[in-house]
């Protein structure tokens, strides 16, 4: 079990098991003592990294460009199986929009991406196929399909929603995920993959995951990704706990909670770590070892771009974040949907500037971006370029050391003032 962190977060947390975390800012690096998550000897951590995350979209690779990529194969694959006519890379996002717009806010919410694009991919097949039967209907009866009656046009659409293959949409689905994960390899930013093996031999026992709201997994990117990451947690692995999530999203206003998403990784860090503690103990032949405590000791750091779903909700769950606000060239857009929603609201240009691939429903923006203010407190560091992670990284380590050195100072432990709060 987990000591609870000394962050408190109103609106973000909830029974959150924490890594221990002080409340003093000043800064000093002192020697570690620790056996099996020790950092190098001129990095000196008593409290070493030993958990760090990241988001994916928009974190790592520009969101935007990987969308339109997978959207090239969504038409491809439509085309391969008969579904072509007229079929264009946007309708995938277009008809993702129309199926969400028209539920319930709360079920538009709950909607996962996977099961709101398969959705649209069906709906799309629908269409071709009703638009293809009437045709071929108005030209046996000889006349428009305008003039077709409704009892007849009905039927039409009764047949083509049987006609459509259950197998068929998720085979279109498959080439769309699959196009999505090459497209991420190959719009990586330029500086990950060195910033990454920067920190691996930096930090050579931390447990690196992603968290990820959508379908993206690292450990699928060969030649990218994979080699530098231990897991991943997907939103979509847990629908329980996605749907309870966005049931509060949608209800009542920046209340909503992401425990249990953050929660998860913790423990599939903790998971990951006992295993590499296991098999580092039983090649040195040393059963005399904690790894539960050693990890429970550490730093946990989270990197993302969203306010809300990056910051304030791995924070409430005891992690340290960086923030990615990163500068031009790296093509973010995600943030772009909270600029917009002012001109969305006014009934403005709002919703043609908003990115083409977000079908986030307004209502979820609005909520998003009040939770998105209270998390700004929350941020413990800032990068504008992706290869000033690694100093982010140390600056956070320093300031837990300063802050263990504190309450040293003062006769507290930190599990002590963990207690006190």
């Amino acid at each position: 079990m987990f000591r609870l962190s000394t962050v408190v977060v109103s609106t973000l947390a909830l029974s959150c098991h924490a890594f221990v975390t002080p409340t003093s800012s000043s800064r000093v690096v002192v020697e570690t003592t620790s056996r099996l998550w020790a950092s190098t000897p001129e990095q000196g951590n008593k409290r070493p990294l030993v958990l760090l995350t990241f988001d994916l979209d928009d974190t790592l690779y520009p969101i935007a460009s990987v969308i339109n990529e997978a959207n090239d194969a969504f038409v491809k694959a439509m085309k391969q199986y008969g579904f072509g006519a007229d079929i264009q890379p946007t309708d995938i996002d277009d008809t993702t929009k129309q199926v969400r717009s028209e539920l319930p806010p709360e079920e538009a919410a709950a909607l996962s991406h996977t099961e709101a694009r398969e959705l649209a991919i069906r709906r799309r097949m629908e269409k071709v196929l009703l638009n293809r039967k009437l045709q071929e209907t108005a030209e046996d009866w000889v006349t428009s399909v305008e003039d077709l009656s409704p009892v007849v046009v009905e039927n039409a659409k009764q047949w083509t929603a049987r006609a459509v293959s259950p197998s068929i949409v998720k085979a279109v689905m498959t080439a769309w995920e699959m196009e999505r994960h090459h497209a991420a390899e190959r719009n990586l930013y330029p500086e990950v993959q060195q910033v990454l093996r920067e920190i691996k031999q930096e930090y050579p026992h931390v447990i690196l995951g992603a968290v990820t709201d959508g379908k993206a997994n690292p450990l699928l990117m060969t030649f990218t990704l994979a080699p530098y990451f231990d897991f991943c947690m997907s939103w979509e692995d847990d629908q329980k706990g996605r749907q309870q999530f966005f049931k509060e999203l949608a209800s009542s206003s920046s209340s909503a909670q992401l425990s249990w998403i953050y929660n998860a990784a913790l423990e599939k860090g903790q998971e990951m770590a006992t295993v590499q503690a296991a098999m580092k103990a039983a090649a040195a032949k040393n059963d005399n070892h904690d790894s539960t405590e050693e990890f429970a000791k550490g730093v946990w750091i989270h990197v993302g771009d969203d306010l809300a779903y990056d910051v304030g909700g791995s924070a409430a769950c005891g992690a340290k974040t960086i923030l990615c606000e990163l500068a031009n060239e790296y093509q973010q857009t995600a943030r772009q949907r909270f600029d917009q929603l002012e001109q969305v609201n006014n009934n403005d240009d709002g919703d043609r500037k908003m990115p083409t691939w977000s079908t986030s429903p307004t209502p979820e923006l609005e909520v998003r971006r009040k939770m998105n203010e209270a998390a700004k407190p929350l941020v413990d560091e800032t990068i504008n370029f992706i290869r000033e992670l690694p100093d982010a990284i140390s600056r956070i380590l320093a300031r837990v050391q300063d802050e263990e050195g504190t309450l040293a100072a003062s006769g507290k432990s930190s599990s002590t003032t963990a207690k006190e709060q």
